[in-house]
């Protein structure tokens, strides 16, 4: 059969992009079974997005929320999952991830690809309403994996509250109302001793 070229780039994508099953993070799934991997982290952040959008500070493109937060963890089949709370600079998880982002958004076709690069982009400048709440939501779900993992991953690393804090109240930028929902789980985490005050 002979395919056109823009089927075959496509249909390549989306076999390399199978990768990201295999990319493992350090949270566990909210059974606390195993670690989830990237591919699951994604598709639970489009439902939450899906879920979760009426509750954004800014009237957003849920669309947009959704394929941003593919975007953004798409890169991480060349790049690899950055631990929250790792102490790699900033920058150089930045840089990684855009050079990671180029050479798989290449696969696609000119335009297809230049769109999931600026997704990526924009989702990285959290200098819109959709990338904000997408930001929110991407700290939102590992948060809630450790509070109902008992601790799993903050123990596991020796992870303080303030320490979580710090790294999540980004939340707030996107949703008040989540970020108030986290920093309840938070402090019931260490009440509970999930987390080391």
């Amino acid at each position: 059969m002979n395919l056109s070229d823009s089927l075959q780039q496509k249909l390549e994508f989306l076999i390399e992009i199978d990768k990201l099953k295999s990319v493992f993070r350090k949270t566990r799934l909210f059974d606390c079974s195993r670690e989830e991997n990237d591919a699951e982290h994604a598709w639970h952040l489009a439902l939450f997005a899906l879920t979760l959008s009426d509750y954004a500070n800014e009237p957003v493109d849920v669309a947009k929320v959704v394929k941003m937060v593919l975007a953004h963890d798409l890169v991480e089949v060349y790049a690899g999952d950055t631990f929250l709370y790792s102490d790699k600079p900033a920058e150089d998880k930045y840089q990684e991830e855009k050079a990671a982002g180029e050479r798989l958004f290449s696969m696609l076709p000119e335009l297809e690809g230049r769109e999931w690069m600026e997704l990526w982009e924009e989702f990285e400048a959290e200098e819109t309403a959709e990338s904000r709440f997408a930001a929110a939501l991407d700290r939102l779900e590992p948060v809630m994996q450790n509070y109902l993992t008992k601790g799993f991953t903050w123990k596991k690393y020796g992870i303080t509250r303030d320490r979580v804090i710090k790294a999540n109240k980004k939340i707030a930028r996107g949703s008040a109302e989540l970020w108030d929902y986290a920093l309840d789980l938070i402090n019931k985490a260490v009440e509970k001793g999930y987390l080391n005050n």
